[in-house]
């Protein structure tokens, strides 16, 4: 069983669902590879084409909801990862760095603890090789008045 493979099977021993792979809302790539690093655009949490949840992390959305939120983006993340290396998937080294944007009110300041959802969900799939640099941070909307939406960077080989 491939590298791929054994990663979906993660996935659904979690109880969780593979995505197909998330489609440009705008004029940009969901993911661009170059010499070793793949950078994945910003992924929102959408299931089935519609945000999992919309509105601000402590007013409409709760932390748990959040944290939620953000392992749907790295579900759509991989998603894209496996769209843009194709065969090439074996290649797959880990993790580099994630970048967690949360649509909050002025006076939440549990951003870290959103970007944990994706973070937790990144190390359970991936192991030690899904442990990687992040920055969360508090914003006053995002796309699709959705709570979240994170960036990652993977690296693989060359």
């Amino acid at each position: 069983m491939g590298k791929l493979e054994k990663l979906k099977a993660k996935v659904a021993s979690l109880g969780l669902k593979w995505p197909p792979p998330p489609r440009p809302v705008a004029k940009y790539v969901t993911a661009r590879h170059l010499s070793g690093l793949v950078s994945v655009s910003g992924m929102v949490p959408m299931v089935d084409g519609k945000p999992l949840y919309t509105g601000k992390v402590g007013r409409e959305v709760t932390l748990e909801q959040a944290q939620e939120c953000a392992r749907q983006c790295v579900l759509n993340a991989l998603a894209a990862l496996e769209e843009i290396l194709q065969q090439d998937f074996e290649g797959l080294i880990g993790a580099v760095k994630l970048r967690c944007y949360v649509n909050a009110t002025d006076d939440f300041t549990d951003h870290s603890k959103v970007a944990d959802g994706a973070s937790e969900l990144l190390a359970a799939l991936l192991g030690s090789s899904g442990l990687h640099a992040r920055v969360a941070v508090g914003c006053s909307s995002l796309p699709l008045n959705v709570p979240v939406e994170v960036e990652f960077e993977f690296q693989v080989q060359v």
